[in-house]
Order: structure tokens, then C-alpha cells, then sequence
């Protein structure tokens, strides 16, 4: 693994293990675990350390950046498949990390 994918891959595990830290709800917080163990289990054994000290306690900012971080994976050579299963998978966890899903219309 290059340092720039190294970089990369240390940013998107950050800002999702921040998410899963400040999860709104439980639900949130168990799928934010989920779509960071497949991260972990797209790269095997080379996963760099977490570093979520000083970042933002903006949860919309934290799911842009992991989002971004996740979609330049396919730039180091990560399966378009998978981060595209991955970006799924940070979708139903902000999905499900809404503290106050809007009425159903009943």
C-alpha cells in the first residue's frame, strides 16, 4: 500500500469511526460499526491507526468527508463494487442515525 492510499484509507476509517462515536442512536451507531469493519475487511490486515481527536462534532460534515474519503479509494485501486457497497452502507447508517424521522403522513 502507496502512503496516498495509506492517507486516504486512515481519513475515511477517522471520520467513520467519528460517526459511529457520535451517533444520534443506537441503530446509527451499530451501522456506522457495520460499514467500518467492511473497510476493514476490504484491506485485510493493512489498516492504518484511528486518529478522531479535534474533528468536528458536525455529524453532516463528518458523513461528507467520509464519503469523499471513501469515494477516492477507487483512485489506490479499491473495487468500484466495493466502495459502492460501502457508500450504501453510510447511507442507511445516516439513515438510521435520524434521532426524528419526519411523519409518515398518517
Amino acid at each position: 500500500m502507496l502512503l496516498a492510499h495509506a492517507v486516504t484509507l486512515a481519513e475515511a476509517r477517522s471520520y467513520i469511526a467519528a460517526l459511529a462515536g457520535q451517533a444520534a442512536t443506537f441503530d446509527g451507531s451499530v451501522e456506522y460499526e457495520h460499514a467500518l469493519l467492511y473497510l476493514d475487511l476490504i484491506h485485510g490486515q493493512d489498516v492504518p491507526a484511528l486518529d478522531t481527536q479535534g474533528l468536528t462534532d458536525d455529524r453532516a460534515i463528518l458523513h461528507a468527508i467520509a464519503v469523499s474519503a471513501v469515494k477516492e479509494l477507487t483512485d489506490h485501486g479499491v473495487d468500484t463494487l466495493q466502495v459502492e457497497l460501502l457508500l450504501d452502507m453510510l447511507d442507511v447508517a445516516r439513515d438510521r442515525d435520524n434521532p426524528d424521522p419526519e411523519p409518515s403522513g398518517l
